[in-house]
């Protein structure tokens, strides 16, 4: 019985995209009962057969992408993909980071990957992670099976995100450290404003409504009120700044941490 979980286990493994959106990402109702490789490999599709085919290179027949994966004209469907993302990320048995922006003789830091709101989950989540270049080539040429556990790459991720290397590598969700997880996300950025806010619910394991049309600084004051409330950790009150219409003790905008 052991034998025959551990097999379906290992049968249903999937692996997860980690990226920056570009231009031309492809729907789910742009693939849904299309055979990937059949179609034109230009802009964002051309990516996700990148994608899929490192997945089985890796030996994996899950793959899971966030721009075709999620039917985003249902709103209770994308409610329940933020509240949900960050552990699909964790439990994911391997999530690849594709840097569209970084030549394969470049460096880590050139990325805006690094500058955006939604992937600093898409570092933290995952146990195994995996940088690869613009034509696919794993950064550095590097053979480690994780980059997460590479000491030269560990060393470059602190580096470029601030962000101490025991919690790149062993990352638990929650509201310890609450201060320094929104300094971690200060000079991030979202295409939506209000993004800023919702990208960061599963890394401190809350769950709150997502209301696409709020201000940015409501979005905000509504997960700070939570952090204080649930945890009573009174030091997200410490930022320089300008204040919210939402309520003066907290920050307008997540720069002022």
């Amino acid at each position: 019985m052991e034998l025959i979980r551990t097999e379906v286990s290992r049968h249903f493994q999937y692996v997860t995209l980690s990226h920056r959106w570009g231009t031309g990402e492809p729907s789910l109702h742009d693939i849904e009962g299309q055979k990937i490789y059949s179609l034109p490999a230009i802009g964002g599709l051309g990516k996700l057969q990148g994608f899929c085919a490192v997945a089985c290179g890796w030996d994996y027949l899950w793959a899971w992408s966030d721009t075709c994966c999620i039917d985003k004209h249902s709103s209770a469907e994308v409610q329940e993909t933020i509240g949900s993302m960050f552990a699909w990320y964790q439990q994911s048995a391997l999530t690849i980071v594709y840097l569209s922006d970084v030549p394969d003789t470049g460096s880590l830091g050139r990325s805006e990957w690094f500058r955006r709101g939604w992937t600093l989950q898409e570092l933290l989540a995952p146990r195994t992670v995996l940088f690869y270049t613009q034509n696919w080539s794993l950064y550095m040429n590097l053979t480690s099976s994780n980059h997460k556990t590479h000491v030269a790459v560990l060393a470059e991720l602190e580096r470029e995100t601030g962000i101490e290397s025991q919690f790149l590598h062993d990352f638990s969700p929650g509201m310890d450290n609450a201060r320094s997880r929104l300094q971690w996300a200060s000079s991030r950025r979202t295409t939506r404003p209000e993004d800023i806010a919702y990208s960061l619910f599963g890394i401190f394991n809350l769950h709150l409504p997502v209301l696409y049309g709020e201000s940015a600084e409501n979005a905000l004051a509504r997960l700070l009120a939570e952090i204080v409330s649930q945890s009573g950790d009174i030091s997200v009150l410490d930022w320089v700044g300008e204040p919210s219409p939402f309520h003066s003790c907290f920050p307008a905008h997540i720069t002022s941490y």
